[in-house]
């Protein structure tokens, strides 16, 4: 199922938290979707979710408007918010049973045997909700989105505040549903994204900076310049190497040197042309990618 995003407009009074948002998700892919703290993630996320009516613009789920008001849409939408609002008092058969009633969903009982054991709640599901860690909460938050087995996703930091073994036992579980889902995932945990999601959408101060597939993303310099690493057989100083076709800046990097290139060059070329004429052997020369990091803070620093 496409979900749209078309030119999203929010304004909370006088501020305006998003600007003319778009762009459009498909079913399959596992789309990271980031930005600093109040760029406006969680704001589009609930609009999204039919639960908080936009300004201006339109959500459309195959070309039909998702609105606040209408159900019938809004059922096609799961939706996990970043705190994960909970009935700690409930036992968790209880608090799905719940959930689950909410769509009068023709077999309740087997659809909520089913959430436990994909979700891995087994061994859980007699507590109370109150009396589980964070990691299982967040399994009980995911099964709640997924009781109506709705075809879009929306996962609003998912993995905050896990330790290390209840993030990857999250990210196994996600990257299973995503398959068969269209799913947005907000995270404020790079490496999280980077290693499970194959496109990302940034937004910064509401408005859309960068979206595409994340190989495309690390490969474009996004206005910086090209960066290799070079190490050589015997002893070449920076002197030599700042005289190579292109470059505009050479570090000492461990046994080796960085070389930044001028904006539009490619060194590699050059540099392997300097080792030959200098009678030097290359032992290494890689072009260095961008990681996501350093592109998420070129893209929203003021």
């Amino acid at each position: 199922m496409a979900l749209e995003i078309k030119e999203i407009t929010k304004y909370y009074g006088v501020q305006k938290a998003l600007d003319q948002v778009s762009f459009i998700l498909n079913k399959g892919e596992l789309t990271g979707f980031l930005g600093p703290n109040g760029a406006g993630k969680s704001t589009l996320m609930k609009i999204i979710a039919g639960y908080l009516p936009p300004t201006a613009g339109d959500v459309l789920l195959d070309g039909i408007k998702v609105t606040a008001e209408g159900t019938a849409l809004k059922r096609q939408i799961g939706y996990l918010p970043e705190n994960n609002p909970l009935y700690t008092d409930l036992y968790i058969t209880e608090y799905l049973e719940l959930a689950a009633g909410f769509y009068k969903l023709p077999r309740p009982g087997a659809r909520v045997r089913e959430m436990i054991a994909l979700t891995g709640l087994e061994k859980e599901k007699h507590k109370k909700i109150g009396a589980l860690s964070k990691g299982y909460r967040q399994r009980v938050g995911l099964a709640q989105a997924l009781i109506h087995d709705p075809p879009v996703l929306l996962l609003d930091e998912p993995t905050s505040g896990l330790d290390p073994n209840q993030l990857g036992e999250i990210r196994s579980l996600i990257s299973r549903i995503a398959a068969e889902k269209t799913l947005l995932l907000s995270s404020h945990i790079l490496q999280e994204v980077e290693a499970m999601c194959s496109r990302v959408v940034i937004i910064s101060q509401g408005r859309l900076v960068a979206d595409g597939p994340l190989s495309r993303l690390k490969g474009v310099t996004l206005g910086s310049s090209q960066k290799v690493y070079a190490e050589f057989d015997r002893e070449i100083g920076p002197a030599v190497l700042e005289k190579i076709s292109g470059t505009f800046q050479v570090t000492a990097e461990g046994k080796g040197w960085l070389l930044t290139a001028l904006p539009g060059v490619d060194l590699r070329p050059n540099i392997f042309r300097m080792a030959v004429e200098s009678g030097a052997t290359l032992l290494a020369l890689t072009q260095r990618e961008e990681n996501l990091e350093h592109i998420f803070q070129q893209l929203t620093q003021e």
